[in-house]
């Protein structure tokens, strides 16, 4: 990719952002009292004991320093099933793995996975449970699973009489909604609802939309309870204490996330199978860049993109500091100028890109050569019907 007149002027830039750091545009703020609701025990211990508890939860499910299921197993609940989402119990599987049911080695209690044969629990595998409690860590963006494994949870537990209790936590996006809103017709594991890619609620916050606007089929409702965090609103400042999924190590990882999943379904690189992904763009085809990384298979990413080859590109970290954490809105400037610099433009979009965007829009505005401000622009009046449905579910201080 050679660098346009554009791209350098972004430079020039971001020379200026370094030299003078910009004060977060939404205003963040730190909240030192901030407790996620595993941390409030008395809130919804009283909920489960003398209950047959399943457990959805993975390497975030944390209370101080314990895992919650250790925590809940130390205090006598009777805690009968895990189920994990995508990445596992212990967030180890790469993205789109498939993760099979085990039995994990500490507690000797079955690990049901929502990421292999099935992504909604079963009815057998909820049978005998009175209660289930889902704790996950989300990102606020509708193509990061989790919230599809809520809604399936969800559904499951409507169907068979099961309560669902929510443990809330903050969504380190959570300041704001932008994005297309998806289309019917484009609905799959990355996104279910018509919601934008960023939509600014925390988890408990989005099960209570799921649940009061109807979405589950068939129009059936869960019997359903957020424990609320504390000393949190929808400025506060979250840096996540344990990484949600392999390839978002770090918060700027997580601030860049909503904008550069969108190359999940190009051929440029996010950086998986390297140390920065979600930090970094690049492929062996740019021209030029700012730096060089080659992809190799690890932990996190069995097979990336690229897999063992040279890809020229730019590295984005300071950018995230500096510029798109607090900026509340998607950055698009990468995405759009990548395409028109692709020498071979019919190679550039995969299938996956209309499911990640929710809708064919998005790829056809930036083939027609439609500008980043253009594009957002063309989002507004669906954003705003949203932000409608979005107020009536609120639990905690708004960002606007």
């Amino acid at each position: 990719m050679k660098i346009s007149a554009t791209a350098v002027k972004y430079r020039q830039l971001l020379v200026l952002l370094l030299a003078f750091p910009l004060i977060s545009l939404a205003q963040l703020k730190k909240s030192p009292d901030l407790q996620t609701a595993a941390d409030q025990p008395g809130a919804y211990l009283p909920l489960v004991y003398g209950k047959n508890v399943g457990v959805v939860a993975n390497q975030t499910s944390i209370t101080g320093k314990s895992h919650l299921v250790d925590f809940l197993l130390e205090r006598n609940v009777a805690v009968k099933k895990v189920f994990s989402p995508e990445h596992g119990f212990r967030g180890k599987a790469s993205a789109g793995e498939k993760v099979n049911s085990a039995k994990d080695a500490k507690t000797g209690l079955p690990i049901i996975s929502l990421y292999g044969k099935n992504k909604k629990p079963s009815a057998e595998q909820l049978q005998g449970l009175d209660v289930v409690l889902f704790d996950l860590q989300d990102v606020g963006t509708r193509f990061y699973t989790y919230i599809s494994t809520l809604t399936y949870v969800m559904q499951a537990c409507a169907e068979n009489k099961v309560k669902l209790i929510v443990l809330d936590r903050p969504n380190p996006n959570g300041y704001y909604v932008d994005g297309p809103v998806l289309k019917p017709g484009f609905e799959s594991f990355v996104g279910l609802h018509q919601v934008p890619v960023v939509y600014g609620l925390t988890i408990g916050e989005y099960a209570l939309m799921v649940n009061g606007e109807k979405w589950l089929e068939n129009g059936v409702k869960c019997e359903l309870e957020v424990v609320k965090c504390k000393n949190y609103d929808h400025l506060t400042e979250y840096d996540l204490p344990i990484k949600p999924s392999p390839n978002l190590p770090n918060q700027w990882a997580v601030a860049l996330y909503p904008s550069l999943c969108f190359f999940e379904g190009t051929n440029v690189s996010v950086g998986r199978g390297t140390d920065l992904p979600f930090q970094q763009i690049g492929a062996p085809y740019f021209e030029e860049g700012t730096t060089v990384f080659t992809p190799k298979a690890n932990e996190g990413a069995k097979h990336p993109k690229y897999e063992n080859q040279k890809c020229n590109g730019f590295l984005l970290q300071e950018f995230s500091q500096y510029y798109v954490h607090g900026l509340g809105e998607l950055y698009l400037f990468w995405l759009v100028e990548a395409y028109k610099q692709a020498p071979d433009k019919t190679k550039f979009f995969n299938a996956f890109f209309k499911k990640l965007a929710g809708t064919d829009q998005l790829q056809k505005q930036i083939e027609k050569g439609m500008e980043p401000d253009e594009i957002r622009e063309s989002w507004k009046t669906d954003i705003n019907l949203f932000k409608n449905i979005r107020q009536k579910y609120l639990l905690y201080p708004d960002f606007e």
